[in-house]
This record gives structure tokens, sequence and C-alpha cells, in this order.
């Protein structure tokens, strides 16, 4: 198994590299200075599954959450209030949470993701960047990387091509008379005392990413010093600071930070005397269309968001498959992820035959990490996403037993069992609730094929339309649809199930009559006279 599946791979790398170690950590950064999208959710995720296949292997191991909440405050994120704009350039943990609901805007952010691996079942340490400086927990990494800060800045250069810290050192002290952080600059440091002389005269310009407004950030003027828990390592060489300091074994990275985990594996090896934890490289989360990811931008797919529509094995499959690859993020990806982890199940419990063993096997094990190797002894329901979807958007979400109707179409309509547990009627009802979100947000059913009506269909259903009336009642409506069918010289049964694919994708469902009068007449002629046209653009 160890050659089929990554995590597999990464967690036998990880031993390989030092099989002495009593606790084997692996670890993900959180920032905590925007808004996180489904994609600061993936190293977590994938973090989380290399700490489960080390334990499976027979080692102790676990996740630890590390929040960058000692950051500074570069831009107001999209649809927060613009009154930050005086914090901005302070670390993100010494901001108010401008909602109230936390102790800072750093923890608020974090709790985002946090909140999320709660949700999912992920089991983490917490650490906040913030209190590891406070408590000193990195003191002997700054020390040693400020005392050789000019081959730190030769290592930067030979890796990067930046000279910047050629000359300066890598460090951002906090200035204590305005609280700033990147606009300070370290012009001595005092290696017994551990202690740094700096001045605060630089600057540098932010933005409110709601109203795109340059912020300019200008130093106070301050010279002092400081003791070096007061301030934090220049990115350059803090992740390679933090990984020795916390002994970390596996880190994930997009290619965003590629250049950045390159420097920082030299600056572990060449300076820190410590092996580099091993990797995992993926590619970054789009736009449909290509474009990227932007927090400035507003297009964020939190993980919030992506809850309310899809069961947490479907965002833990986004970010476990396919790493190389380039993904979308948005509403139409939903769908087809939850009715993949429905196959993945499928092929787990050979409901479905894969012939190649090879990828058989993989799949299988994708489905374990998928629910976090603890499988369920029997399959759930597998019903596709599409087909609850379209039932739950034409059924208006006021409806007296709304759950028991739809529940019932897809026993009649054969795509749910006739005799449910309570566990599957509750797994459905789950269900039905994140159809229906998705198709509140997404504005209607699920696209589909055309159907390719005759002529005669197409006449009857437009006479249909004709004579249903708001004021029929259900009987009255039952005996239109059989006279039109009769009028058009179709069969009654074949014009029933073609109705009920109209409306509801499937065909079978109750009474015709009782379901146009729950859908409500007028909804169910303009989702006919939909079909209608979809079908004429098709044939033509």
């Amino acid at each position: 198994m160890s050659e089929l599946f990554w995590a597999d791979k990464s967690a036998q790398q990880i031993i390989d590299q030092d099989p002495s170690r009593d606790m084997y950590v692996t670890e993900c950064g959180l920032g905590a200075s925007g808004i996180p999208h489904v994609g600061s959710l993936g190293d977590g995720i994938r973090s989380y599954v290399v700490s489960l296949a080390l334990k499976e292997k027979g080692n102790d191991a676990l996740f630890q959450a590390y929040s960058d909440d000692r950051d500074g405050l570069r831009k107001i994120p999209y649809g927060f209030p613009s009154e930050l704009k005086e914090y901005v350039g302070n670390p993100v943990s010494h901001i108010p949470d401008p909602f109230g609901c936390h102790d800072s805007f750093g923890h608020h952010i974090s709790s985002l993701l946090t909140d999320a691996f709660d949700t999912m079942g992920i089991e983490y340490r917490f650490q906040s960047s913030d209190e590891a400086y406070k408590a000193g927990t990195l003191d002997k990494e700054i020390a040693l990387l400020l005392e050789r800060h000019k081959e730190a800045g030769t290592i930067i250069r030979n890796v990067t091509g930046q000279e910047k810290y050629l000359t300066q050192y890598p460090y951002f002290a906090i200035c204590e008379e305005c609280g700033k952080i990147y606009t300070t600059r370290v012009t001595d440091f005092d290696s017994e005392a551990e202690i740094v002389s700096y001045v605060c005269d630089g600057e540098f310009v932010g933005k409110d990413s709601t109203t795109n407004e340059d912020i300019v950030v200008k130093g106070c003027g301050a010279r002092g010093t400081t003791h070096i828990r007061n301030g934090k390592l220049a990115w350059k060489v803090e992740f390679a600071a933090r990984w020795r300091a916390f002994d970390i074994a596996f880190e994930a990275f997009g290619k965003d930070i590629l250049e950045s985990v390159k420097v920082n594996d030299a600056i572990c090896e060449q300076l820190l005397s410590y092996t580099p934890p091993v990797h995992a490289f993926y590619e970054l989360f789009v736009e449909r269309g290509g474009g990227k990811i932007s927090k400035s931008k507003g297009n964020v797919f939190t993980p919030q968001r992506w809850l309310r529509y899809g069961a947490p094995e479907s965002l833990i499959l986004l970010m476990l498959k396919r790493l190389a690859y380039a993904r979308v993020v948005d509403l139409e990806e939903i769908p087809k992820l939850m009715d993949e982890v429905n196959y993945l199940e499928d092929v787990y419990f050979g409901k479905v035959k894969v012939n190649n063993e090879k990828e058989r096997m993989h799949l299988r094990r994708l489905y374990e990490y998928v629910k976090l190797l603890d499988v369920p002894e029997t399959p759930s329901l597998s019903i596709p996403y599409s087909v609850i979807a379209n039932i739950a958007s034409v059924i208006p979400s006021d409806t007296p037993n709304r759950d028991e109707i739809i529940i019932n179409i897809l026993q009649n309509s054969k795509k749910a069992p006739s005799s449910l547990s309570e566990e599957q009627r509750e797994d459905l009802m789950t269900m039905i609730r994140y159809a229906t979100e998705w198709t509140n947000d997404a504005g209607g059913p699920m696209a589909h094929e055309p159907l390719e009506l005759t002529e005669a269909e197409r006449e009857a259903l437009l006479q249909l339309i004709d004579v249903l009336g708001e004021g029929m009642d259900a009987e009255d409506i039952q005996n239109a649809v059989f006279t039109t069918a009769q009028e058009h010289d179709l069969k009654p049964a074949k014009f029933f199930k073609l109705l009920y694919y109209v409306l509801l994708g499937v065909q079978r469902g109750p009474r015709a009559g009782t379901l146009i009068k729950t859908i409500g007449v007028q909804r169910a002629c303009q989702i006919i006279e939909r079909e209608i046209e979809t079908s004429r653009q098709g044939s033509s």
C-alpha cells in the first residue's frame, strides 16, 4: 500500500529520514491576516493524513496548526470595516477583533480554519506564533540567525537572488512607541542580553481591499532597544526557525511559497544544523477560467461556505487527490466531488468493479483517507447529488413535511430504499439540506442533457401549460395531465414519466396532480417551459 498513495510514501520517507524520533510532528501554517479560503485548509488536511499514516505504521504522531498571528496586517481584508486602517502595520494578534467575538483580529481569522477542522473531525494542536515568541520558544533560533545574519543574507541571495538581507537583519522588531512591525529596521544585536537595537523609519503601502484604497504606513521615527521576543523573523528564515524549534517532520507547501521553502530548507541545513522536514508540493486553486483565487479581490471560497453545500468528505477529497494539478474551486465542483466520494465508497465495498488492480487499490486507499482512516463497516446511501438537488430545487422550502416529500419521491423513483434505518434517514435529510443550500445559491436545478422531445410531446407539454390554472386542485391537475396525453395520442404512462423527468429529473414520483400542486402551478409551468426551450436549442 505504501507504494500507492502519496501520504503513505511521505510517512515512510519521514521514518526513513529519522527512525529514532519519539514523536513525529506534522504541521501547517494558518495565515492570520486575511480571510482563509478552502486552499488554506488544504495544508492542514494533508498534514493531518500524513500524521494518520505515521500512526498506522506504529508511531506516535500529532498534527500542529501553527497560526502566523504575529504577522503584520498589510491589507484590510475584503468585507472588513475600514476602521482597521489605523492598525495596518501592527501584528494581527495585537489588533482588536472588529466583530468583538474573539480576543484579537488574528484569533478571529485563525478560528475560521480551526472551526472547520473541528467540524471535519481533524485533531490538532493549536500553536499561536505570537505566544511562541512571547514564551521564548524561538529564542535559540532567533539568536543564532541574528548572530549569523550575514551568512543568512548570502544564502537568501544565492537561492532567491534577493540582496536585501546582505545588509539587513532578517528580523522585524515591534516598535515600542507606535506598535508597528514592518516599519522597523534592526541596527544591532546584543547576543548576551538578547536585545536588538532598532529604528522605526520605514514605510510601505497597504490597502483597504473593500474600497481598493491605498494606505501609506510610515514609521514613527523612534529609536530604541527591545528583547528578541518582541518582534518576528522574516519569512525567508522564519519557517526554518519554527521547524527546528518544534521539531517538525513534515509540512506541505503550495506553488506560491516554493521559493520561501527552498531558502528555508537551505537555512535549516547550513545555519541551524537541522534536517528540513519532508515536504509535499501541491498546485494552487483557481477560479473557473484560470484566475487565481485572491483574498483582496473578494473571490474567496471559504471552508464554511463549502461545508454548507457538501459533506466534509468532499472537501477532504478535493485536498488529497491530484496534488500536482491546479484545481477549480466553485459551486459547480461540489456536486462532482460529492458523487466522487460515493464512487470511491462503491469501489471500496465492491459495488463497482475496477479491472486494473493497482488503480483499484489506489482508489480504496484514497477512500480510507477521505474517511480519515475511520471507515464504516457498511456502505452509506449512494444517491447522486444531482438527483437530490433537482428534486430539492422544485419543492418550495416552506412546504410542510418537505423532507418527507423528497424522501418519498426518492423512494418512489427507486433512488432510495423503500425502508430506511434511522441513521439512513438522518443521512438523507442531511443530503437534502446540502442540496437545498446549493440550489438556493446556485440559482436553480443542475443542468442536464436536453431531452429529445418528439413534436407530439412538445405540443402536449405546451397545451398542459395552457390548461393548468392556479385554482385547480390536485385531482383536476391529474385529470388534465391524463386528458392532454390522450389528446396527443400519447400513452398516459409514458407522458407521466416524461413529466416527472422534466419536473424532478427522475422517472417516477407521487401523483402528478399532487406534485404540481405542491410545486405550485406557476413554478411547474416555468420548469416545463424551460425544458421545452432547452430541447429546442439542443435539437437546433
